[in-house]
């Protein structure tokens, strides 16, 4: 029950730091720093990564993300399992309010590089502004919940643990970036999505 307790006291301090960055993106103090960041990265990486990214930012959709996860629950093979949909319910009710609330716009139309062929469903919904990346937020909240199940496996030895570890790691960074370089999001838009998926990613801990 302690243990509970301190897992879900670390995934509310994680929720509160969104809170408080969150307020200073909604104040407008990183305007010129996200405008850098996109210039940057797309000023240093090749445009041919252009329809790489755009293929690679499919998987962060949310009905990729959404299949992973209960196979993630079925994996656990317990019925407490499927508790962790909650949070992840509570986490897109947060992210579409966030959208409709905080006044910071998607990169303007010049930055963008999507190439992607198709789109599912949830690619036409528009809640309105760009703040926290959904993808970004469904991301880390996946990837942390992998990664704790991974940590727990007493099948894999601590070597292909790490790997396992590392690649995941390279696959969200992976994932972060191409949303700020295909002009998706802000490099502000990341981060909060970031805290806001850990955030919920540790509560959900408490049930596996």
């Amino acid at each position: 029950m302690k243990k509970n307790i301190k897992i879900f006291g670390i995934g509310f301090l994680v929720f509160l730091v969104f809170l408080i960055f969150s307020y200073f993106v909604a104040r407008e103090h990183f305007v010129q720093l996200d405008f850098d960041t996109t210039v940057k990265m797309q000023d240093n990486l090749s445009r041919r990564l252009d329809e790489a990214f755009s293929t690679f930012s499919i998987i962060g959709s949310f009905e990729i993300v959404s299949l992973l996860l209960l196979i993630l629950i079925v994996f656990l093979k317990k019925l407490k399992g499927i508790i962790i949909l909650i949070p992840y319910f509570f986490l897109h009710l947060i992210e579409i309010f966030g959208k409709t609330i905080i006044d910071q716009n998607n990169p303007p139309f010049f930055f963008l590089r999507t190439e992607v062929p198709f789109q599912f469903p949830s690619g036409y919904v528009q809640p309105g502004y760009s703040y926290p990346s959904g993808h970004s937020a469904r991301t880390a909240f996946i990837s942390l919940i992998f990664l704790f199940l991974i940590h727990k496996s007493k099948k894999i030895n601590q070597t292909q643990k790490v790997v396992i570890y590392s690649l995941v790691l390279i696959f969200d960074l992976i994932m972060f970036t191409s949303r700020i370089y295909l002009g998706e999001h802000w490099s502000t838009d990341v981060i909060g999505g970031i805290l806001l998926g850990i955030s919920f990613a540790v509560i959900s801990l408490v049930f596996t």
